[in-house]
This record gives structure tokens, sequence and C-alpha cells, in this order.
């Protein structure tokens, strides 16, 4: 039989230390047939040369940083392969890693599906085993830092975008990412899609993707997640959802508004609303294009969402229990206008 043919695209952007490794780790890969688009969003040149010369490697010069979203959009441009995968420059794939996600997407109904995705150091470490989403559109990592100990594929909220691979035709339909996102979410916005689809998104924690994850928040990080999670919520989120959502909404702006400002980021909350409000245009367009592709009511797809914020990953814990309690409280009620 021949093997499946598998594009996978990585990004590179300034240094990266372990883009080398990742790229021999792919090309090692058992039992598929791989090709490689390399898009260099403006990497160290002594970073792209110590990537092995090989013909299935296929570089990728946009002449500019086109983000997470551009730069996957642009790289799935250059593969014509049965399955895309996306693979972070700073991940090392086991050789059965991709020949396992093929197994599992290949399964009627299935859409995007994420590998196990482990720290590098120490790698029985989960780093995500698939990103919850909360009702205000906030996620994170599940599962960080506890061991792993499933062995068989399940259902993920959130697929990361570290280490994901979907059929092309999946891809198409989807018809990748929302390039505005430039970075963060953007894989959040793409499962949640599945989802309204449909489709499953899944994690098979047997193909390990080792991650030399390094946490970071900063003033622009944080601008963008802020501004993407408004935006997501502003397009997927139906007139209902956000009608009955509007309480918890509101105040949670207001206070993710006060840790802004607390934290020294607060001109990065208020340059994300005059974005959004400069690029309504855009929210109107892509709000009527995934309103319209959703086949899954929103009773049913919405249960994917959690009212509780992870203390690990939000905190402080006595106030995260709290916050918890009365969202999962107000959920309940609120829901039933979904029906």
């Amino acid at each position: 039989m021949t093997a499946p043919t598998v594009g996978v695209v990585v990004l590179a952007w300034q240094e990266q230390p372990y883009l080398a490794e990742c790229i021999a780790s792919i090309l090692a890969s058992a039992d598929v047939d791989v090709r490689i688009a390399l898009v260099d969003n403006g990497c160290a040149p002594d970073d792209l040369a110590a990537v092995p010369d090989d013909e299935r490697v296929e570089h990728v010069a946009p002449g500019r940083n086109t983000g997470f979203a551009g730069g996957c959009n642009l790289g799935v441009e250059h593969l014509g392969t049965e399955f895309v995968a996306l693979v972070n420059s700073d991940c090392i794939l086991r050789p059965d890693t991709l020949a396992l996600l093929v197994a599992e997407a290949s399964r009627p109904g299935v859409g995007p599906v994420m590998a196990g995705i482990r720290l590098a150091e120490p790698p029985h470490l989960i780093n995500s085993a698939g990103n919850p989403v909360h009702l205000i559109g906030l996620s994170w990592a599940g599962d960080m830092d506890r061991p792993e100990t499933r062995t068989e594929p399940y259902d993920v909220t959130g697929a990361s975008g570290a280490c994901v691979l979907m059929l092309g035709s999946v891809w198409k339909t989807l018809g990748g990412f929302d390039e505005e996102y430039f970075a963060y979410l953007e894989d959040t916005e793409m499962s949640l899609r599945a989802w309204r689809l449909g489709l499953t998104v899944r994690c098979v924690p047997a193909a390990i993707a080792l991650h030399h994850y390094e946490f970071s928040r900063n003033g622009f990080k944080m601008y963008l997640l802020e501004r993407n999670r408004l935006m997501m919520i502003s397009t997927l989120w139906s007139r209902r959802a956000l009608v009955a959502l509007a309480p918890v909404l509101v105040v949670s702006e207001v206070m993710l508004a006060a840790y802004a400002v607390a934290a020294g980021w607060g001109g990065g909350k208020v340059r994300g609303w005059v974005w959004l409000w400069r690029h309504r245009g855009h929210i109107a367009e892509r709000r009527r294009l995934v309103q319209a592709e959703a086949r899954v009511p929103d009773a049913e797809w919405m249960q994917r969402l959690t009212p509780d914020f992870d203390p690990s990953a939000i905190g402080p814990a006595p106030v995260t229990r709290v916050a918890n309690a009365v969202i999962r409280t107000y959920w309940r009620a609120a829901k039933r206008a979904l029906r």
C-alpha cells in the first residue's frame, strides 16, 4: 500500500534553536510520505542554515512576518498532500507520531487531531492534552504539568496548534485560519468551527510531540490574546448566546480590563478595543460566514464550553472558586435560552 502523504507546515521566526532538530524528527517519520513547507517569517540565518538539506523540505520566504495564521495558510498553499499538519518549530516528534495522527484523522466525521503535547523536560508531563474553552472565550493548556495516563484517543474542545493534523479536505472546508488573528486562538477558533460543523476534534495521547515550551506573558501577547478572544466570541457565538451570556461577558470584560491596568498592559487592552472597532467590517463579514456555516445547534456545540476557570491556569484559587460557582449557577439557567 502507498503511504499517506502528509504535508507539514513549520514556521520559523527570529531565533529557532530547535528548528533543525524539529525538521529532522519530521523527516524521520515512519509509515507516511512527508513533505515540509518551512515558512521563513524572519528566522535567524544561522538557525535556517542548520536545517537538513533534503528535497522534501521546501523553503517559503514571504519576506515579512505573516504571523502564525498567515504563515500556516501560506505553507499549506505550497502542499498538495492528502493530510495537512502544523508543527511548532520547537516540537520534536516521535517517529510514529504522524502515522498515529493520520489513523485517527482518517476516521469518518473526525476533524482536527492533535498530538499528545508533552513537555520536553520532563517528557512524562503534559504540556497540553487539549485546550479547554471558557464561556467568555478564554482558553488554556489542559492538564498542564500533569502525568499522562491515557492511551486511547479522546475528544477535546480545542486542539493545540503546536502539533495538529487533519485531512486536506477538512482544512479546505474550514478555509484555513482567519489571518486577522495573526497569532493566538486561531487554532481554538478552527476547533470550535469544526464542532459546529458536526466534526469531532480529538487528541491522540500516544502520538507524542515533545515541546520545548517556555511560558511567557508580555503586553503584546496579552493584547493579541484579548483582542482575538473578543473577535472569536463576536463571530462564533450566536446572537441568542451573546444575549444569554451578556451579564457574564460584561462583568468579565470589566474585570479583565482592571487586571490589565493592574498588570501594566492596560494600554494593550484599549488598543485591542480600538482594533476591533476599526476592523468591524471584517468582523461583521466573518460573523456572516461562520454563522451561515454552522450545522450543529448552540445547545449542542456550546456544551463543549466550560463555565469553570482552572485555578492553575487562571488563579488565584479562592477567587477562581467563587467565580466558578457563580458562573456555573448562571450557566445552568442561561443555557435554557439556547434550546
